[in-house]
């Protein structure tokens, strides 16, 4: 069976309604990534940093996986599929898709400020200021702030490395390590790439095609092409 390996990005949620942080309009327009996004913030202002991931965690909930999500889920019929992506967000395991790295932590856990390895799940969105874990530690969102290490890189460029098709969708390719996923391809594997704007291009060594649509759109449509092949 062949084996497809999916790439996604902040662009395939955007289209269920969930904010990017890079486009003008996006996250990072209302806030600075040092307020609420480093190791740093979390001592300084432990407060905004918790209620920023709450707010982000409440919009998760309420979303809805899109028909990019949901096309790739179905592709698990037909196809080996494994995918790696650099969202936070449960949409791909909420459209039913059953094999996916978080490169950048999932926003349905929270874990030890103690130890990294202690990982809990939360329950709805909010998470108490004061929560503890059970090593007495007090929680944290399970997210890779800017400035820490990605943990779950090395595990991610194995998948890569087994590809036989490997799928691009929604991504600026400007954020690394995870940008850098496309170089453990195997030499010759084709790449798809579902972007409507002009994601970095000078990492990708591989034959490319680029699909200049919004996920929504190119996913389903692709992965349509890929059945009939």
């Amino acid at each position: 069976m062949q084996k497809i390996v999916v790439f996604t990005g902040a662009g395939i949620s955007a289209d269920s309604g969930l904010a990017t942080f890079r486009d003008a309009d996006g996250l990072w327009a209302n806030y600075r990534i040092e307020e609420v996004c480093t190791p740093e913030a979390l001592v300084r202002n432990r407060a905004l940093v918790i209620e920023f991931y709450n707010q982000r965690r409440r919009e998760m909930l309420a979303a809805e996986p899109n028909a990019a999500h949901r096309a790739l889920a179905e592709l698990e019929r037909d196809f080996d599929v494994e995918i790696v992506t650099q969202n936070v967000d449960n949409l791909h395991e909420r459209a039913g898709s059953s094999r996916v790295t978080h490169l950048h932590g999932e926003l349905t856990k929270l874990r030890s400020m103690r130890d990294p390895d202690l990982i809990v799940p939360i329950e709805g969105w909010e998470q108490q200021l004061d929560a503890t874990a059970p090593d007495g530690a007090l929680l944290r969102p399970h997210i890779v702030f800017f400035g820490e290490a990605v943990p779950m890189f090395d595990q991610a460029a194995r998948i890569a490395a087994t590809a036989d098709l490997f799928l691009v969708i929604g991504t600026s390719l400007a954020v690394y390590p995870a940008a850098s996923l496309v170089r453990y391809l195997r030499p010759g594997v084709p790449v798809r790439l579902v972007d409507p704007g002009m994601p970095d291009l000078g990492a990708i060594r591989n034959p490319l095609t680029h699909i200049r649509k919004r996920a929504a759109e190119g996913v389903p449509e692709l992965c349509g092409q890929l059945r009939r092949q």
